[in-house]
């Protein structure tokens, strides 16, 4: 455990949750989306993948160019980490994530930026938007502007546009038995930053993990030959790993023993670290999960609400803990063992 580091302004305690643990729950979701994906007909463009499978980003062809489509994708979210710079940073990994996930590369981002201008100085969100800046840097993305609005709760992120090979995307929905699943990042990233908020500890590995880009995770997929992802974000793993199952019409296997956590993880579990929205999570997925022995604080770590979490994929990654595998559909979307 890292030593405390005080910022002079807490913004976690601005919000009333944090990063991708304030998504909507899942379920209510669905219910408010349900029958809003009619498509477009009679354009010069045709979706790819929209909102049908839950996946992580929309992709559209271009007229005339059968090498080349659009991937769109926009993620916010309320303060995650203290430090604002920090929080820029991870804000605008998570969402250029969905790209990646996508098979994508990110290519103009725009931000997105609600602020409490009479309770909060403009300095810190300047620093906000300079992380964001430079992770889209180092992603080779362009930051062109955006939008801003004054909101009683700090908010930021970014709207992304990507580019990538219609005939080599990684999708949701396109899972086989007999693919193993590895996963990129280790989970805990919600319990921590719990934590974080409710005690002002510093956790440099999560900070450190939450700000990595899923770049080079995604091209290793693709050069691997794989064509099914996801990122594990809001819903958590479970949550991710169903809404896959799901739309591949199959079972998700789960070695509960071989998934990496971060160090501090199991600890902040015990102690009672746990967001309401994991809680939502684990609730959602119960149904539809044989938990088989699986103890209730893997269980919570399993569903925990991740804010730029690794990439999902349904094929070996070099480097990537291989963590189960698909087979045949079954009673259940997915299987703990």
């Amino acid at each position: 455990m890292k030593p405390t580091r005080q910022a002079p302004v807490r913004l976690t305690q601005f919000a009333h949750g944090g990063g991708c643990a304030c998504k909507i729950p899942p379920g209510e979701l669905e219910e408010v989306v349900s029958g809003l994906g009619a498509p477009l007909t009679g354009g010069e463009t045709s979706l790819l993948v929209g909102l049908d499978t839950g996946d992580d980003a929309a992709v559209v062809t271009l007229p005339g160019r059968r090498d080349t489509a659009v991937v769109c994708t926009a993620d916010f979210f309320t303060p995650v980490v203290d430090d604002p710079y920090d929080w820029g940073r991870i804000a605008a990994a998570n969402a250029l994530s969905d790209v990646y996930a996508m098979g994508g590369r990110p290519v103009l981002a725009v931000n997105l930026l609600a602020w409490p201008r009479d309770r909060l100085p403009f300095d810190l969100a300047r620093e906000v938007l300079r992380g964001g800046l430079d992770i889209a840097a180092e992603a080779g993305c362009h930051v062109g502007g955006g939008h801003s609005v004054d909101d009683p709760e700090p908010k930021y992120g970014m709207a992304v546009t990507g580019l990538a090979d219609p005939s080599r995307l990684l999708r949701n929905d396109t899972g086989r038995p007999g693919l193993p699943l590895s996963l990129t990042k280790p989970l805990g990233l919600g319990v921590l930053n719990n934590r974080h908020k409710a005690t002002g500890e510093r956790f440099e590995q999560a900070v450190a993990t939450m700000a990595a880009l899923n770049r080079d995770a995604s091209a290793a997929a693709l050069a691997a030959g794989a064509d099914c992802a996801t990122d594990v974000t809001g819903f958590g793993l479970l949550g991710h790993l169903h809404k896959l199952a799901r739309a591949s019409g199959v079972t998700a296997v789960l070695d509960t023993a071989a998934v990496p956590y971060l160090d501090g993880a199991r600890e902040a579990v015990r102690d009672g670290y746990v967001s309401g929205g994991t809680r939502r999570n684990l609730e959602w997925v119960a149904p539809r999960t044989d938990f088989g022995t699986t103890d209730e604080d893997t269980r919570l770590l399993l569903a925990d609400a991740q804010t730029s979490g690794g990439l999902l994929v349904a094929g070996e990654v070099p480097g990537a803990p291989v963590v189960g595998e698909l087979v045949p559909r079954g009673a259940h979307s997915i299987v703990l063992g």
